[in-house]
């Protein structure tokens, strides 16, 4: 394994040039196995858990998922609040920000930046909690591509940009996780679901936060600071693939639920017209019938 990783870790060096020094000796930052083989293991779980489900009792773990979804919450509360202190702190220049001029702040941005990279990891048992409860048609391609891929790209933001120009995205993404795990935790109740009503919005708000993390990126491509640009195309390459995926997701979510309910409502409509109707020739049929015996 030592082998393995020292070999990743000089190509990976010949290919991005050195890491930044600041984050070296920590945890899971140190090589890329790890984080490769986490990720494998997740595909794997993604793979053969409905399979090995297939014939069982869902299980519940609705006291889990509170707990789970609380915990999460209150991360990206903290994560959010500690992004948005620290680039105050550190004068943060929205257009582009390189990683070596804000200072203590860059180190505290660089901090919470770790806990987003290892929030990534925690997150894949989203994917877990579907598989127990056989909640399987929520396994989509959009939801594995989206937790396999994030907790890749941030172990090499966090070897390489672990600040600067990186805050942005995490700071709306931690915003909207606050938004979307307090939803999934008040779900688990099912006493609290007649009162959930902002499900549709998260997804709008993820979508929002694409495009302005596109908009804000772009600013670093065209007034270029020392942020390398080659992660800036990187990271708009990415959330173009997002939005395509995300939008796909709330038209076959949203859009056709309720073009199907419209033809439910319709359907039943005539239905009930028709059902009238039946009625209304059953009783002329029963009138007319009398009319003959009395005759």
């Amino acid at each position: 394994m030592e082998l393995l990783d020292k070999t990743i870790n000089s190509y990976l060096d010949v290919w991005l040039g050195p890491r930044d020094p600041r984050v070296k000796g920590w945890l899971l930052l140190e090589n890329y196995t790890p984080t490769f083989l986490f990720s494998v293991l997740y595909l794997l779980i993604v793979w053969l858990g409905p399979k090995y489900m297939r014939n069982k009792q869902p299980f519940s773990c609705r006291g889990v998922l509170v707990v789970y979804n609380l915990g999460l919450t209150l991360l990206s509360l903290y994560m959010f609040y500690e992004l948005v202190t620290g680039v105050w702190e550190g004068g943060y220049n929205f257009f582009c920000q390189d990683t070596h001029s804000g200072g203590e702040a860059d180190m505290k941005i660089i901090r919470v930046l770790w806990w987003y990279y290892f929030s990534k990891l925690i997150e894949f048992m989203d994917t877990f909690f579907f598989i127990l409860r056989k909640n399987n048609h929520q396994i989509t391609v959009l939801h594995v591509y989206h937790h396999a891929t994030m907790l890749n790209i941030w172990w090499f933001v966090m070897n390489w940009v672990p600040c600067g120009h990186s805050y942005f995205g995490a700071t709306l993404n931690s915003f909207i996780h606050v938004l979307m795990y307090s939803y999934y935790g008040l779900s688990a109740v099912p006493a609290m679901r007649p009162y959930l009503w902002w499900k549709k919005y998260i997804t709008q708000g993820q979508l929002t936060q694409f495009v302005l993390t596109i908009f804000q990126t772009s600013c670093g491509v065209v007034w270029p600071c020392a942020f390398p640009q080659g992660w800036l195309y990187f990271q708009i390459s990415y959330m173009i693939s997002l939005i395509i995926l995300f939008t796909n997701f709330y038209i076959q979510t949203y859009n056709k639920k309720a073009s199907s309910r419209r033809k439910e409502y319709q359907n039943g409509s005539a239905a009930t017209v028709n059902g009238y109707t039946n009625s209304f020739s059953s009783l002329e049929n029963n009138v007319k019938q009398r009319k003959q015996r009395k005759d």
